[in-house]
Order: C-alpha cells, then sequence, then structure tokens
C-alpha cells in the first residue's frame, strides 16, 4: 500500500453536522468527541448553510437530518451533495417513500429516529467506506419495489410488442435470410401475390418502411433471435 492510500486509511473520517434540529445537532457533537476516527470539521442548519461551507470543509460525509429535495432553497441544496461526500441521514421515518426519495436525492445511509449512538458511529464509518446503511426492512422494500419496476416495464413491453403470427415469423427469418419474394413463395408454396401481401402487412404491424427496417424490428421485438 503506497503512502497516500495509507493515510486515507489512517485518518479521521471527516464529517459535517447539517443539521436542523439544535437538539439532535448538540447531542451528535458530544457523541464525535470521543471516537479517534471521527473528526467534525463543520456545522450547520439546512436552512442556514451554503454551500461553499461544506465544500471548503473538504468533509468525507454529510451527517444531516434532513433529504435534499427539489423545494430545497437553491444556495443549500448543493451543501447536502457536499462536493463528493457520502451524505447519511439521520432520525428519519420508517416510511417506505421517504426512503427512496432519500435514494434518489444520492444519500447512501439512512438511519431511523430510534437508531443509537452505536448506530451512528457505525454508520459513518461505513459510508465513508463506500457502503450503503439502511435498516433492513426497508432495504427488502426497496428490492421488491424494483422487481415490481421492473415487472411492470417488461409488461409494458410486452404489450408493446406486435404479434406475428407463426407464419409472418416465418417469413420474416427467410427475408432476413435475403431470399427474395420468389424465392420465398417457392420456399413456402405461396403465391408471390401472397407473399407481398404478408410482407405489407407485417411491415405496418412493425411500423416499418422496409424489408430491412421490418427485418430489424423484428429483432428489435424478440423474434429472430437465431439470425
Amino acid at each position: 500500500m503506497d503512502r497516500a492510500k495509507s493515510d486515507a486509511a489512517t485518518r479521521a473520517v471527516r464529517v459535517f453536522l447539517l443539521v436542523g434540529n439544535r437538539l439532535l445537532r448538540d447531542t451528535l457533537l458530544r457523541l464525535f468527541r470521543k471516537p479517534a476516527d471521527v473528526s467534525i470539521v463543520g456545522q450547520g442548519s439546512p436552512a442556514t448553510t451554503v454551500s461553499t461551507e461544506v465544500e471548503e470543509s473538504e468533509c468525507d460525509v454529510v451527517l444531516s437530518d434532513s433529504i435534499p429535495i427539489a423545494a430545497t432553497p437553491p444556495e443549500v441544496a448543493p451543501a447536502h451533495a457536499g462536493g463528493g461526500a457520502e451524505i447519511l441521514l439521520v432520525g428519519m421515518e420508517d416510511d417506505e417513500e421517504q426512503f427512496r426519495s432519500a435514494i434518489r436525492s444520492g444519500s447512501t445511509g439512512y438511519l431511523l429516529k430510534d437508531a443509537s449512538a452505536a448506530d451512528v458511529l457505525s454508520a459513518v464509518r461505513s459510508v465513508s467506506r463506500g457502503e450503503a446503511v439502511c435498516p433492513p426492512r426497508l432495504c427488502l422494500s426497496l428490492f421488491k419495489w424494483i422487481a415490481d419496476e421492473a415487472r411492470e416495464l417488461t409488461r409494458r413491453e410486452t404489450d408493446s410488442r406486435p404479434s406475428l403470427t407463426m407464419r409472418q415469423q416465418q417469413l420474416v427469418s427467410l427475408v432476413a435470410r435475403g431470399l427474395t419474394n420468389k424465392e420465398i413463395a417457392s420456399q413456402l408454396n405461396l403465391s408471390e401475390f401472397t407473399v407481398k401481401n404478408h410482407l405489407h402487412r407485417i411491415m405496418k404491424q412493425v411500423d416499418a418502411e422496409s424489408r430491412h427496417e421490418a427485418v430489424e424490428s423484428a429483432r428489435a421485438h424478440g423474434y429472430l433471435t437465431q439470425q
């Protein structure tokens, strides 16, 4: 390990307290006086702290009791980002929507109101190492939410997928192989007129203006997987 990495690994975690609740802020200040591996480099309220204060502190972790949202005053919102620092939220509700809002805001840590002093210290150390921290139940709700979103996306994609008959799939696969209408007609024992009609319907169903576009669209929608 080189010296720069060694110094980063051994120096104290730099924390900026961006806490609106004064009682909570004072409690956290007392908490962080004891550990040698954590250092408070700044403090303030989200309502009055500007981004430069946080950025100039060169903190590793912004510890806050409010989620940065669009309604936050512009001069305050960047302060939550901490100029690349990790965001750890404390005193949060056991609420799935609030939790997802925190994640969307860029937070990597989410502690509930009943978190202990040991929980807070452990979370600060964890997020400073690039780890995420959150209650297991909310973590599970996030997994389920993502799975539900994925299923809904798949359903929408399936609903919008053009429905090609087996004959149409067979015909478009022959087009993809470069066969002419006459060759396709001969292979499928159809008239060229019937082949042209099939192709016209296929192009309309997949919203294509040429044979090539029809093939590419059919492939994009999951047909022609073996081509």
